[in-house]
């Protein structure tokens, strides 16, 4: 759920002192995610240990079914821009998206999968996967940065937010904002990550490979969110959840990465004036 407003903070930085940080940061962005892109690549490569079970046909017919049901979604949504987006509709996304995570959990555990292995829920401690997803965001920012910065200079700055970031600034009453906070903080992150990266990014890599994993669940998670001036970002955004995944072993990684990253956007959005300072 990123902000305008947030990514053109990036162009802010006139001054040679803040301008070479800027560049610094960047850098050290990609040698980041760089290093861990060749962490994950020199793990592939090592001798093979006790095979792991993947996932099969079923779940590929379920991702498939999946994905059709985005792009119904996706093309709903650009046919119909006009349509508002209300608390009706956040409680609505919300209980279709929580009965596919359910239904895609109950499936794997009739066909013998451990889903708390399989996502690594128990494989690091919360404050070491607090403090990973903390550290691999704050890298991730300025490639996202770049890359909004380039579309906009490409495509021209446009004025329109995502429908929930303009829900939140327009809502007036403290339900609604309590209601959309909960959602971006909270469960938005824990749903989409499931989703994109825990089942779509591995089915994917079952069957295409790790390279086309990132790239097609990013380019889905992406699209889903109907924005056509935040598409670039947030493909790099679902990229770096995906090799944060890959990397970690665990998606909450990914999901505490996302979690925050909401966090900040919905901090920018409720005290503009911490980006003007």
């Amino acid at each position: 759920m990123p902000s305008g407003s947030l990514f053109a903070a990036f162009e802010a930085t006139s001054s040679f002192p803040l301008g070479l940080l800027s560049l610094l940061y960047l850098l050290a962005g990609f040698y980041l995610y760089i290093s861990l892109i060749h962490q994950i690549s020199a793990r592939s490569s090592a001798p093979p240990g006790a095979p792991e079970r993947t996932f099969g046909l079923p779940e590929a017919i379920l991702a498939g079914l999946l994905i059709l049901f985005l792009l119904l979604n996706i093309g709903t949504s650009i046919s119909h821009p006009s349509v508002q987006f209300s608390t009706r509709n956040l409680v609505a996304n919300f209980l279709l998206t929580v009965f596919v995570v359910l239904f895609i959990v109950t499936l794997l555990q009739l066909r013998g999968f451990d889903v708390g292995s399989l996502g690594g829920f128990f494989k690091m401690s919360f404050i070491r996967t607090l403090g990973t997803g903390a550290v691999l965001l704050f890298f991730a920012y300025p490639l996202i940065l770049l890359c909004d910065a380039v579309t906009q200079r490409v495509f021209g700055g446009g004025s329109s937010k995502q429908s929930i970031v303009e829900f939140f600034s327009g809502s007036r009453t403290i339900e609604q904002r309590v209601a959309i906070i909960v959602f971006a903080v909270a469960i938005a992150p824990v749903i989409e990550e499931f989703l994109f990266r825990f089942f779509l990014y591995n089915v994917i890599k079952r069957y295409l490979g790790r390279l086309l994993g990132v790239i097609l669940s990013a380019l889905l998670f992406a699209a889903a969110h109907a924005h056509f001036p935040s598409f670039a970002p947030l493909f790099v955004l679902g990229s770096c959840f995906a090799i944060a995944y890959e990397w970690s072993g665990s998606i909450l990684v990914a999901m505490t990465m996302h979690s925050l990253f909401n966090s900040l956007t919905l901090i920018v959005l409720a005290f503009p004036e911490i980006l003007s300072q």
